[in-house]
């Protein structure tokens, strides 16, 4: 059974950093392209970061790019946001999601997703 589950979510103030981790089970993360999503109450899910199977190419949303990085680690069969600069307008859950392609990073675009983390960005 494919699962996803990302941690690393928690409270941070304005400035600080947090690294997210989106563990896979069930398949090997290095033959999908992996998206990262968040959702903040209120609001469409939104996808602020994709990056391929092929080169490890990655896209960023305008509004974290510059302050977020999307990597690899295949041994551990793990992908990781690592974020930067946290803005209090970056507090929304965080959610991961497999798919076998991307364009446009978007949620239509990926099949299997996990759970989420929150992350939370206040003094």
């Amino acid at each position: 059974q494919l699962q996803l589950v990302e941690s690393g979510g928690g409270l941070v103030q304005p400035g600080g950093s947090l690294r997210l981790s989106c563990a896979a089970s069930g398949f090997a993360l290095n033959y999908y392209s992996i998206g990262w999503f968040r959702q903040a109450p209120g609001k469409e899910r939104e996808g602020i970061s994709c990056i391929g199977t092929s080169h490890g190419t990655t896209t960023y949303a305008y509004s974290v790019r510059g302050r977020f990085t999307t990597y690899r680690d295949n041994a551990k069969n793990t992908v990781y946001l690592e974020m930067n600069s946290l803005k209090p307008e970056d507090t929304a859950v965080y959610y991961c999601a497999a798919g076998r392609g991307f364009y446009s990073c978007t949620v239509d675009e990926f099949d299997h997703w996990g759970a989420g983390t929150q992350v939370t960005v206040s003094s």
